[in-house]
């Protein structure tokens, strides 16, 4: 099931391990990776700071582009479960973009997450959410 859950763009959970292994030249010193999940070629990974998107891109998948969204700067999160029919489960994420949390010209962004009909997508999503709440009082507080 796992090669046609990411055909259909759901992401599948790996080991902290298999991370480190292919993804951990994109972490900073002393940073370390807390879990991730993997598409056929594409991985997001959480470690305690950030969540790194890695893209690859092209035939071959050796252009690789790598984004990395500060978990300070999550202030919403939003699930959709999966349905009766072929629906997927979906965890959409909200941030902020800009430099300055605080200022007066905020810019924002929002990314998205494919999780197959079975995937229990409840923890990343509550996780997610006390992340975004704890934001939401230090920015706004």
């Amino acid at each position: 099931m796992g090669l046609f859950s990411g055909l259909f763009n759901n992401y599948s959970e790996v080991s902290v391990q298999e991370l480190q292994e292919k993804y951990g030249a994109y972490l900073t010193p002393n940073e370390t990776i807390q879990t991730g999940f993997k598409l056929i070629r594409d991985a997001f990974v959480f470690t305690e700071e950030r969540l790194i998107l890695i893209d690859h891109q092209g035939v071959t998948g050796s252009k690789t582009r790598v984004v990395s969204i500060h978990l300070d700067a999550i202030y919403e999160v939003t699930m959709e479960t999966s349905g009766t029919g072929f629906d997927d489960c979906e965890v959409t994420i909200h941030y902020i973009t800009s430099p300055y949390h605080k200022s007066n010209n905020i810019s924002v962004a929002s990314y998205k997450f494919e999780f197959g009909k079975k995937f229990n997508a409840k923890p990343i999503y509550t996780t997610l959410m006390s992340i975004a709440l704890a934001n939401n009082k230090r920015l706004n507080g």
